[in-house]
């Protein structure tokens, strides 16, 4: 994994304005208070019997402690921010907003930074759509606080 490609591209996220109206960027996609960009896609798991999904996983993981290392000699320690909670309201009918209602539904957890040179906050992510799905390393940046 490129560390330095992914700090640039979130650099550029925290400083570019964000569309009026949601839908996909360059980099995955953006919307009203957020950008949300794949850093890192694996290929699909459709003839896996669930070993490379586990192993590749482990490495997604992995990648994103990595660069979290690198945002915390930035911003601090990140805050680790579960959003099964955030499933569950959000399947409840609670109004959560997004990026964090459509995060929920595949990304259990995120490192989560306020960004005080941007005022906005960065997480990381690892999206597990589901067992037969890529799995994709995502980086965050949004002025929505979190729920």
């Amino acid at each position: 994994m490129d560390f330095a490609k992914c700090l640039t591209l979130i650099d550029v996220l925290c400083a570019r304005e964000f569309p009026a109206a949601h839908g996909r960027s360059e980099h995955g996609e953006s919307g009203p208070g957020y950008h949300i960009a794949a850093l890192q896609t694996s290929e699909g798991f459709w003839d896996d019997d669930g070993t490379e999904w586990e192993d590749t996983a482990a490495q997604y993981e992995a990648d994103r402690d990595g660069l979290a290392e690198r945002l915390t000699e930035r911003w601090g320690p990140a805050h680790r921010f579960s959003l099964r909670g955030t499933l569950v309201r959000a399947m409840d009918g609670e109004d959560v907003g997004e990026p964090w209602a459509g995060l929920s539904e595949h990304v259990p957890d995120l490192h989560l930074w306020e960004a005080a040179d941007s005022g906005r906050w960065v997480a990381l992510g690892v999206s597990h759509g589901g067992r037969e799905l890529p799995l994709q390393l995502l980086g965050v940046v949004t002025d929505t606080d979190p729920p």
